[in-house]
């Protein structure tokens, strides 16, 4: 079933998107290869192959090593490849993810804490807010992945 191409279906839709991704991207004091890692993860738990493609390769070009890249649905298990920072971001991008589940715990709300500053939780927050809108975008419109066999 062919979908609709939400980004030229609704342009100003996607430049609302696209401002938050370029906000989270340019404007914050994360690191870019600690923001790719948390666009990975929660793409991965979204399941939306677009993104886990995208931010895979921004992850490598970054000089992420491969090893690294691929257990980050396992970082848990792989935690010695992963900063403490690294950790704590993610665990809180599975927190927010799953918030259905969650609830954004008040004991996960402190880990997190103990690892950014207030502001800089607030922009992982928002970072991890941006990529679950997009996964969703992409997820239910279809984006395919520019890998190739």
């Amino acid at each position: 079933m062919n979908r609709a191409n939400w980004f030229a279906v609704s342009p100003d839709g996607a430049k609302a998107v696209g401002g938050l991704h370029h906000y989270v991207l340019n404007n914050t004091n994360l690191p870019s290869t600690l923001i790719h890692l948390v666009f990975l993860r929660v793409s991965q738990i979204n399941g939306c192959a677009h993104c886990i493609d995208i931010h895979t390769r921004d992850l490598i070009k970054e000089g992420v090593s491969v090893d690294k890249a691929v257990l980050v649905p396992v970082w848990h298990e792989a935690e010695y490849l992963f900063s403490d920072q690294e950790r704590a971001a993610l665990a809180w991008s599975e927190e927010v993810t799953l918030v259905s589940e969650t609830h954004a715990s008040d004991a996960a709300y402190a880990a997190a804490a103990a690892a950014f500053n207030e502001k800089d939780l607030v922009d992982l927050t928002l970072t991890i807010a941006a990529m679950n809108a997009i996964n969703r975008l992409g997820v239910s419109f279809r984006l395919k992945p520019k890998a190739r066999a």
